[in-house]
């Protein structure tokens, strides 16, 4: 293997299009005729060489990325032409490579021997996990939220090694007996990756934080620091476990992408740019990776001052609204804010990327699937409905994730709690029954399709794959990047057993010592449903980049077999929940490490103590933050430190663990329909699995079910405008662009969208450091007060109000 051999012993490797499966033997005197290296991906190699034959890619997991023998474009590489990576570490570059473009496009094929867990990457590491970890735990206090995200620790830790590097002077220290480099040298790629990963399983925010928020705000409860931090450690750490079990499924295979990693991969390579070949023929081809970078994010960041601050009818330009701000009926149909948004229109990237993720990074059938289910339930479907009467929606709106009762008003859940937090039944007989928006209720029905089809799609697509991988993972034939990997110890499977046999009994120690009215048995079924779903929905995610998360079927379940007990529902759904979701980023993780080459076992030690430490912080912060800001978590509160988390998990407790999914959807019920989407998510998948075997050159073989059923999750609170200009904008740079100037987007796409994504965060917070904070509200002008005139913005667009005494819905519930 060629991967570790000297700078003169290496090819030169080609420029962008050195992602395509065929090389020109111009470059190289040894290399393979075009036609017969096309012909060695198709059919199975007659090569003696032993590693040859174990190296080759045969194996389709994803067929949506492995690009069709048909469509392969066999281009030839001019020698003169830009390197990949425009490095002169490029050179060291091995003629084998991935088999999927978009790997190929953003990591490098070849290792490195570089110093990695130093005493500068564990500091920077761990200073800037404990601001991380601070300030997201505070913002997420806030509404709307704030987050800093690993893309900032990214930027700002390259400062910090560089300052290291020049600063510090080069001599040993002894720390816990053990003889360290102070300035162990240029500060490398691999420290820098090393610090990522920290700031990756840190700097999100603990879904058990929102647990503590609604028994000390809203249920008046206070196990103790304890308790706490006991829930926080082990629903954060409790999927190591898991994560480790899946490696030979979700990180080793070639074809598990993991897109959204590999925007972090090609800005971290742009920063380590030694060498850089000027392209002309491109746009931004005259300047390195990193300033075209550097462009994106200054203008990006310069620029969201337009529509967050300065004229945010840029953000929602509903025009039909504003020339009717008062007709209903207009504000459901053309509203961006509570309406479907027929006409999306926005200039504002954090509508297009925030509740979704940047369109720049997910593979097109992907975005085609989502759009599907976007304009087919939430366009048409929704439209019927509510224009129809369904669920009583002419008195309800169109599109937000508030409650009501039969008046139209917000549930007043104080009318039907005991004093232990429990339901009065005789209280919500005289009350009312539960109402929820039109696409709010297909949100539920198309949660149960989505569950439903992606249980059968894995079992269509992958049964056999992943039973073949299970008993012969051990003699699987690996890419380039796992026989990279080889020449570093693996963390062994005892470590991630130990881990999670630890973190589960402090779980249980959490549940059953402490009044929290969930059984023993029902946490192991919690952890066997998160076990079960991480491997199909861990392949959609590694395809796709899009999770579908298990919150409502997880409430569904428990709201079933335990109702009426809130606080249970609340930890149940956590850690039937968000341990498979915490397992999936950790996978996300490793597979970061994976493509960057860091040694696994500093992998496993860097995001054990990253997390642990990152934990403390929250609980700790979050108890300063609730002791110390005054009206905290009050609607009225000044600097908008509201709880909306907290205030939602409040909500979603009484819902299904209070009232109980018995009362909302069981046959008899107002939303008893829904239950029909499991029996159409369980078809759907069967349909589109025939139909292509049927038609296998046609579109139908990119139909994913989970994915057109599960793709659209975050309606409500995000509407059609969202996912329809992420929709356009996807269309644009991963099919248009990607067909017809390939070069560029080899080149710059990943960077254009971390540039965006960055620029975003940095003027968020700059606006809301230096406006929101000191109360100075934006220009008052036609551009901003538009807006604020419309129902769609107010969240009134209801067809009928009742008058004060009126009532609608069922008479008896």
């Amino acid at each position: 293997m060629a991967g570790n051999k000297s700078l003169k012993d290496r090819q030169t490797r080609g420029d962008e299009e050195v992602s395509m499966l065929k090389r020109n033997d111009r470059i190289s005197n040894d290399k393979y005729d075009e036609d017969h290296e096309l012909s060695a991906w198709g059919e199975p190699s007659t090569h003696d060489n032993a590693e040859f034959e174990e190296g080759e890619e045969h194996e389709r997991l994803l067929d949506p990325n492995f690009p069709d023998d048909e469509d392969i474009e066999l281009r030839h590489i001019d020698s003169g032409r830009a390197a990949s990576f425009d490095s002169e570490a490029a050179a060291k570059a091995n003629e084998e490579d991935s088999p999927y473009e978009e790997v190929r496009a953003a990591v490098r094929n070849f290792d490195e021997d570089l110093p990695c867990s130093t005493i500068r990457a564990w500091t920077i590491g761990l200073s800037l996990t404990l601001v991380g970890a601070a300030l997201n735990t505070l913002f997420s206090l806030r509404s709307p939220t704030i987050g800093i995200g690993p893309l900032i620790a990214q930027i700002i830790s390259w400062v910090m090694g560089r300052a290291w590097e020049k600063v510090m002077p080069e001599k040993q220290i002894s720390l816990f007996g053990v003889k360290c480099d102070l300035n162990p040298g240029p500060f490398n790629i691999k420290e820098h990756s090393i610090i990522v990963v920290m700031a990756s399983v840190s700097f999100s925010v603990a879904y058990a934080t929102d647990i503590i928020l609604a028994q000390l705000v809203f249920y008046k409860q206070n196990f103790g620091i304890i308790f706490q931090l006991l829930i926080v450690i082990s629903t954060q750490s409790l999927g190591y476990g898991i994560a480790g079990i899946m490696r030979k499924f979700l990180v080793y295979p070639a074809s598990m992408i993991w897109p959204t990693t590999l925007v972090a991969v090609a800005l971290m390579n742009a920063m380590y740019e030694t060498h850089h070949v000027k392209d002309p023929t491109i746009i931004g081809g005259s300047m390195s990776r990193y300033k075209w970078f550097g462009l994106i994010t200054i203008l990006s960041c310069v620029y969201y001052f337009i529509p967050g601050f300065l004229a945010q009818f840029l953000s929602v330009t509903a025009i039909a609204t504003w020339f009717a701000p008062q007709n209903a009926v207009v504000n459901q149909i053309f509203g961006g804010t509570t309406g479907l948004s027929f006409i999306p229109i926005t200039l504002d990237w954090s509508q297009v990327a925030g509740y979704i993720g940047s369109p720049l990074i997910v593979p097109w059938h992907a975005i085609a699937n989502t759009l599907l289910g976007v304009v087919f339930f939430f366009l048409f479907l929704a439209s019927f409905l509510h224009y129809t009467g369904a669920w009583y929606s002419q008195f309800l709106p169109m599109s937000d994730a508030a409650t009501y009762d039969n008046t139209g008003a917000i549930y007043n859940v104080s009318r039907v709690l005991t004093p232990q937090f429990t339901l009065d039944e005789g209280a919500y007989q005289a009350y009312s029954p539960l109402f929820i928006s039109t696409t709010f209720a297909i949100c539920y029905g198309l949660s149960f399709a989505a569950i439903a089809a992606l249980v059968v799609h894995t079992f269509l697509y992958y049964s056999g794959t992943i039973w073949s991988q299970f008993w012969n993972s051990t003699h699987e034939k690996p890419d380039i990047h796992m026989k990279l990997m080889r020449k570093y110890k693996e963390a062994p499977s005892w470590w991630y057993t130990s881990l999670f046999l630890i973190i589960l009994a402090m779980s249980l120690v959490a549940v059953l010592f402490y009044p929290t009215n969930l059984e023993w048995w029902a946490f192991l079924l919690a952890v066997a449903i998160s076990f079960m779903f991480s491997l199909p929905i861990g392949i959609v995610a590694a395809v796709t980049s899009q999770e579908i998360g298990l919150n409502v079927l997880t409430e569904f379940i428990y709201g079933y077999i335990q109702p009426g007990r809130p606080l249970a529902l609340m930890l149940f759904k956590t850690y039937g929940y968000i341990t498979m979701s915490q397992a999936l980023q950790f996978v996300s993780d490793l597979k970061f490490g994976h493509y960057m080459k860091i040694p696994p076992r500093t992998m496993f030690i860097a995001q054990v103590v990253a997390t642990t430490i990152s934990c403390f912080v929250q609980v700790f912060v979050l108890n300063f933050a609730l002791a110390n800001i005054d009206g905290i978590c009050e609607i009225t509160q000044p600097q908008r430190f509201t709880c909306p988390g907290g205030r939602i998990f409040f909500s979603a407790s009484v819902i299904w663990g209070l009232i109980g999914p018995a009362r909302v959807f069981s046959p008899g019920q107002i939303y008893s329909g829904l239950l029909t989407f499991f029996i159409i998510g369980a078809i759907t998948p069967v349909i589109i699995y025939f139909a292509s075997k049927r038609y296998p050159h046609s579109p139908v073989k990119y139909l994913m079910a989970p994915l057109i059923f599960g793709g659209a999750g975050a309606i409500p609170p995000a509407t059609p405008l969202n996912y329809l200009s992420w929709g356009i904008v996807g269309y644009v740079f991963q099919f248009v662009i990607k067909k017809r100037h390939f070069r560029w987007w080899s080149r710059l796409n990943y960077l254009t969208s971390a540039g965006l994504d960055l620029g975003l965060a940095i003027g968020t917070i700059v606006i809301f450091l230096a406006f929101t904070l000191h109360d100075i509200d934006p220009p008052q002008w036609w551009g901003n007060t538009v807006v604020s005139t419309t129902m769609d913005y107010q969240g009134k667009a209801v067809q009928v109000v009742l008058p004060p005494g009126e009532t609608f819905g069922p008479k008896v519930w």
